[in-house]
């Protein structure tokens, strides 16, 4: 007897073709009929069940179809997350089709798979990518047994064949991660790499909650909430540049809870850079970008080649008119500041153009890993080199730039935590709520994870939970906070010199001999 499938927003028709196999109501033309009515599909595949028991339904060309034609076919059926149909498409053009494109679904067979495979990883993609894209090809392959297309999935892999035992097979990479101090080196690093105490904040309240990536980036302001944030949108980067705003992953809709002095931190910066509704989205959100729109250099604007073009000079010397002008001869300053005018450059940029959200590639590219790195990433010709610094003060130096940087520094950043990634920070979130013995239930909670397990539907977030984990989160930054304060006094960070300041004036006084000894000092 056929029965009706629930999808996203119709019903397909499912009929009984074999002993353990199903097929799917369809036109002429190989394309699922997608029913409005869960009635109108069950009586559709009774009918076609029907003839198979007639033996009137059998079609010669079963299974005859390309990949090519199925998986474009299986692509318009489903329906995801925009970021989860972007990987499939990219998967599915870059590595199924080539390879399984024209060939028949009944003529792909699994020493066909192992071989594409095998190529793959000869070719140099990663196992875990390989990995994924074999995932891929079953997934489809999967759907086409069903249909009764082909009889068995060729892509399974059989457990145990032609393989030594054990599970090596299933290791990833370590991942990464780092302690409270960690955080807090870091995050002062990208404050001095990007000259604002924004990338500061951020990086903080995402390593004491946990959120995304996506999740930060798309913190709304009316969702900073006291002493917690709510968890209702991210914002996730297409591959065609498009920021989308969507729910967060797997629907972990949650309100974080934040200590009281993350919870000053947040609200004074938003106090501080008052932030206003994006351009793109209409919303406002608590961070912005560190770069800046370019005012020059795209659709047809002025660019420093163009200046140095026009005046006769270097780039070097364009840059030298305007960083360093006491350098440069007179007769060629008025050369080159002549030809900007003419050609209506404008190096300024003003708090106005201040790039609307952080884009994963250029926060990672240029902020994150020379943070935990102490090096600028390799780009095109030039090499990965250290990031110089002038150690005045000596943590964490200041920033040189520009031409002859190495040359004019007199220090280099030291490696913090080789290896670790933005979403990293959420790994250390959650090490740090094990080392502080949070039951598992509320580290689900801020982590967004499902445990369907009978033992956590029987768990439940209590009150006195949540307090305990904001005391223990709140004792790990004033370590932090400590440790930081030991290695030198400032910082060019405005917001931490701040912070370092008061914790100092706070030892102070609780050491102070006019205090008495009843003062004490902070245990951590």
């Amino acid at each position: 007897m056929g029965y009706a499938e629930k999808r996203s927003t119709y019903y397909r028709g499912r009929y009984k073709i074999a002993p353990g196999k199903y097929g799917t109501v369809k036109d002429d033309q190989g394309r699922t009929i997608k029913f409005k009515g869960k009635r109108e599909a069950e009586q559709a595949a009774d009918a076609e069940e029907a003839k198979v028991r007639e033996g009137t339904r059998r079609d010669p060309s079963l299974g005859a179809e390309t990949f090519g034609e199925y998986v474009n076919r299986w692509f318009e059926d489903i329906e995801l997350a925009d970021t989860t149909m972007q990987n499939y498409r990219r998967e599915i053009e870059v590595h199924l089709l080539p390879e399984f494109g024209e060939r028949p679904l009944n003529l792909i067979q699994s020493r066909d798979v192992t071989a594409w495979e095998r190529k793959l990883k000869a070719v140099g993609y990663a196992k875990e990518s390989v990995k994924t894209y074999r995932a891929r090809l079953h997934l489809v392959l999967a759907d086409a047994v069903d249909e009764g297309l082909i009889p068995s999935n060729p892509a399974a892999r059989r457990r145990g064949r032609g393989k030594r035992a054990g599970r090596s097979g299933h290791r990833g990479p370590e991942k990464v991660i780092t302690s409270p101090l960690g955080i807090l080196l870091i995050a002062e690093r990208l404050a001095v790499l990007s000259g604002r105490d924004d990338e500061f904040v951020a990086t903080v309240l995402k390593g004491y909650s946990g959120m995304r990536f996506g999740e930060v980036v798309g913190l709304e302001r009316r969702f900073v909430r006291h002493r917690a944030v709510r968890v209702e949108w991210q914002l996730v980067e297409l591959d065609s540049g498009e920021l989308v705003r969507c729910p967060p992953k797997d629907d972990s809709y949650r309100t974080l809870d934040i200590p009281e002095w993350l919870h000053v931190l947040v609200h004074d910066h938003i106090a501080r850079t008052r932030p206003r509704p994006c351009p793109c989205h209409g919303h406002t959100y608590v961070f912005s970008s560190f770069g800046t729109v370019r005012r020059w250099g795209g659709n047809g604007q002025p660019t420093v080649r163009d200046v140095a073009k026009l005046a006769g000079v270097s780039k070097g010397t364009v840059s030298n008119v305007l960083n360093h002008p006491e350098v440069v001869a007179e007769e060629t300053r008025l050369r080159v500041t002549e030809a900007m005018a003419e050609l209506d450059y404008l190096r300024g940029r003003t708090p106005e153009e201040t790039a609307a959200h952080w884009r994963r590639k250029g926060f990672g590219s240029r902020l994150f890993h020379p943070a935990v790195t102490g090096q600028y990433e390799k780009v095109g010709a030039r090499p990965r080199r250290p990031v110089p610094v002038v150690a005045e003060p000596w943590m964490p130096g200041t920033l040189v730039q520009g031409r002859g940087a190495s040359a004019r520094a007199t220090a280099c950043w030291v490696p913090i935590a080789p290896g670790l990634t933005p979403h990293g920070l959420r790994h250390s979130h959650r090490t740090h709520m094990e080392d502080l013995g949070t039951p598992k239930v509320l580290m689900d909670e801020r982590m967004g994870h499902m445990d369907g397990s009978v033992s956590a539907r029987y768990a439940h977030v209590t009150d006195e939970m949540r307090i305990r984990l904001m005391a223990g989160l709140t004792r790990r930054w004033e370590a932090s906070l400590d440790a930081r304060l030991a290695m030198c006094p400032r910082s060019s960070v405005a917001v931490l010199d701040a912070l370092l300041r008061a914790r100092a004036a706070g030892v102070f006084s609780q050491n102070s001999p006019n205090e008495g000894a009843e003062g004490g000092s902070d245990p951590l």
